[in-house]
Parts: structure tokens; sequence; C-alpha cells
């Protein structure tokens, strides 16, 4: 006797989905990389530059910009302070970046009320 078994999907077929797959939220990484990348635009510095003065490679700066390594606290504060900011600048820059960003995506496609303060976040505890 033919051993016979029945495959059950993992999804629900695509009709019974909900209309398109939700927005993902941006990496930290990506949020640091592209305040550092303007910040060092605006100041019209070349990646070298501020290598050299964070004492960095290029090459690692540069892949930090693009959002590919998770870059250390040192290296980050290492990286603001050539562009002359704080990392507690650089991380309230990329936190606003963060909120701008998320807020694009509509409240009830998060699960949150519209009436929800910042998005639901919790500030204060």
């Amino acid at each position: 006797m033919p051993n016979h078994t029945s495959v059950l999907p993992l999804r629900p077929p695509a009709a019974r989905t909900a209309p398109g797959p939700a927005p993902r939220e941006p990496l930290w990484r990506d949020l640091v990389g592209d305040v550092l990348r303007r910040e060092r635009l605006a100041q019209e510095r070349t990646l070298k530059d501020v290598a050299d003065e964070a004492r960095i490679s290029v090459p690692y700066l540069s892949e930090v910009e693009r959002g590919r390594k998770e870059a250390s606290s040192e290296v980050l504060a290492a990286a603001a302070h050539a562009l002359g900011l704080g990392l507690g600048d650089l991380l309230a820059r990329a936190h606003g970046e963060l909120v701008r960003v998320t807020a694009l995506r509509a409240p009830a496609a998060r699960g949150v009320p519209a009436s929800a303060p910042h998005g639901g976040l919790c500030l204060a505890a």
C-alpha cells in the first residue's frame, strides 16, 4: 500500500490575505548611516577626510553610511565627532528620522489607534 500524505499550507491562500505586505520598519543602522552621510555631504567633506579624522578606515565608514555595518558606539562617536556632532546629536537625528519615516505609515496599519499620541509609544514611565 503506497504512503500518501496531505500537505497543509502554512499560509492561507492569497485571496484571503490582507492586501499587500506590511511595510518594514527601517533598521537603526540604516538611519544612523543616512544621518552620517547627509551631514558629511552637507559639509562638503569626503569619506577620506572624515574617516581620517575619526581614525577609522574609509571602507568601513562607507559601509556604516550605507547601513551595511552595525558600528560600535565608539565608532559612531568618533564619526560624529569628526563631523562636529556629539553622539547624542547623531542619535537624536537618527531618532527624528525614525519618527518621520514611521509617521508616513498609516497608524491603523501598525495596529495603533489613530488617536494614540506618538504612534502609541510610551515616552515616559
